[in-house]
């Protein structure tokens, strides 16, 4: 990745001027195993982070001007505090006004600063990059203002600031992963009630590849909202209206019993949430006891789940899934993002790896989209990475030395 610290202090005119720190932090993506299609705000998931990170760099200003720098974009964006809110046109610097934000309702005195933003997380294909961005902005300026703060805090922090913005009601789980990962790790993140299980994954042997379909998305969040309004009127024919009722209350029994009162689409829709609990609690036992062929088995059922009960899948990614399945050494294969395109993942041996490769030379054959491959690792949460004033001061100590 690149020296975000010297583009920032060349960017701002900072080479000179080692009194002023600048201080950077990281975020990382993420990919949802299972649990991304759920209940709306009581989801249940398996995750984990990826080696794929945004980081931000922040200084000092002498003046009141908010200063923003895209340097893979070579992109620059301004505002400050009083005007501070979303505008279209300033898109991924919005992100970096969440975290601005958070500090500001806090008390902490906002006033000039510079930012610099990079990264590697491939964009808009579902793997978290717009919420690594508010993530590594927010750690970055907990170093700045030198806070103390639990994550737990923090996370609630920036979902109500990120609602404020943008004026919907976001997700706090892309957080909760962002900030409770650790390296080699999946997550069980309970949406519920906030909470993250960690597991030690036992797939060392196996590579985790991501491919982009490359499908064009059209009409994908008419399509998800209308499922969306699927299981909120499926909840609310299974609960009688119940206030405070769940999909976690019901089982494939609940379903089957009113099936008469459920139109088909709904029951079907219903029955991919009800299971997909199951599934998760199936994986996070199996990943525990190493029974990875159980595991495999899970993951391939959702995948087939979202295929048939949710329909959020598309010839594409099921030609990915399949293909992969076919292979001896590979161990799963599934859907990951939004859907209608997108991503697919896997866990692959080594030594299958080239061979898989090859095999993709017939999905562009046949769909005419060339799928772009990224080989990930599960990987550690946010962190503070550098003080620039911090780290000299300690280069010069030991030349005295």
């Amino acid at each position: 990745m690149i020296d975000i610290g010297l583009i920032h202090r060349r960017e701002y005119e900072l080479e000179d001027d080692r009194t002023i720190p600048v201080i950077i932090a990281e975020a990382p993506g993420r990919v949802h195993y299972l649990g991304e299609h759920g209940e709306l705000r009581a989801g249940l998931y398996l995750s984990s982070a990826i080696d794929r990170y945004i980081r931000v760099a922040v200084s000092m200003r002498k003046d009141n001007s908010i200063r923003f720098f895209a340097a893979d974009l070579g992109e620059r964006k301004r505002t400050t505090l009083v005007n501070l809110r979303y505008k279209r046109e300033d898109r991924w610097a919005n992100y970096l006004k969440v975290a601005i934000y958070v500090f500001s309702e806090l008390g902490y005195p906002v006033k000039g600063l510079n930012f610099t933003v990079a990264g590697d997380i491939p964009q808009q294909v579902g793997l978290a990059s717009s919420s690594a961005i508010e993530a590594a902005a927010v750690m970055a300026l907990k170093g700045y203002f030198k806070v103390s703060i639990s994550e737990s805090e923090l996370v609630s922090r920036i979902s109500k600031a990120k609602n404020h913005f943008f004026g919907v009601k976001f997700s706090p789980v892309d957080y909760l992963v962002s900030f409770s990962a650790r390296k080699d790790q999946f997550l069980v993140v309970d949406e519920q009630n906030l909470r993250v299980n960690r597991i030690k994954s036992p797939l060392s042997k196996y590579r985790l590849l991501i491919m982009d379909s490359r499908v064009p998305k059209m009409g994908v969040e008419e399509e998800l909202n209308q499922r969306r309004l699927d299981i909120k009127r499926g909840l609310k024919l299974l609960s009688k209206n119940k206030e405070g009722a769940s999909f976690r209350d019901f089982a494939e029994a609940d379903l089957m019993e009113s099936m008469g009162n459920l139109p088909e689409e709904i029951r079907r829709r219903s029955l991919h949430i009800v299971q997909e609990f199951r599934r998760v609690h199936d994986a996070e036992d199996f990943l525990k006891k190493g029974d990875i062929h159980s595991f495999t088995k899970t993951l391939n059922q959702s995948h087939e789940s979202l295929r048939d009960l949710y329909e959020v899948s598309c010839p594409e990614t099921d030609w990915l899934v399949k293909r992969a399945q076919e292979l001896n050494g590979i161990l799963a294969s599934r859907m990951t993002g939004h859907g209608f395109g997108g991503c697919t993942y896997v866990f692959i041996k080594e030594d299958l790896a080239r061979e898989y490769r090859k095999r993709l030379e017939d999905y562009e054959r046949i769909f005419g989209f060339r799928p772009v491959i990224y080989e990930m690792k599960l990987a550690s949460g946010c962190k503070l990475i550098s003080d620039t004033v911090r780290g000299q001061k300690a280069l010069e100590r030991s030349a005295a030395g």
